[in-house]
């Protein structure tokens, strides 16, 4: 499947959005919006409609960012979770009960984690150079 077809118009943007938001360039070019702004102080007599032009632009920009880096969060957690799952169900020796355990509640999740934190225990203990000798 292509990485365009079937993505919806908000899918691209929000992906273009957050990849263009974390580069270099982008930092830079907010970092001199801030100097412009700051350096018409002056010029606007640091008055009240000068502050409010910063104020709203950060809340505005933040705000929408939020929600951006949100569906971007999601769609790559998603898209992390389907590959683990191929890899677990791919995998004969795997416990294909651990597929989709994101689904789980917390309680099922720190029952599962004890039983794998135990699982660790005994490797190490079973692997330690003073068990071998």
């Amino acid at each position: 499947m292509s990485k365009k077809e079937g993505q919806s118009l908000f899918t691209r943007m929000a992906m273009a959005v957050a990849k263009a938001a974390g580069k270099p360039a982008t930092f830079m070019v907010a970092v001199l919006v801030v100097i412009v702004w700051a350096a018409s102080g002056p010029l606007f007599g640091f008055g009240d409609t000068w502050q409010l032009v910063i104020n709203t632009g950060t809340t505005i920009v933040t705000f929408l960012m939020v929600f951006l880096i949100q569906n971007t969060q999601n769609r790559d957690t998603e898209a992390m979770q389907i590959k683990l799952d191929e890899l677990i169900h791919a995998i004969k020796e795997a416990n294909n009960a651990l597929l989709d355990l994101e689904e789980l509640d917390e309680k099922e999740l720190d029952s599962i984690r004890k039983t794998y934190l135990q699982h660790a225990a005994d490797a190490r203990k079973a692997s330690s150079p003073a068990r071998k000798s």
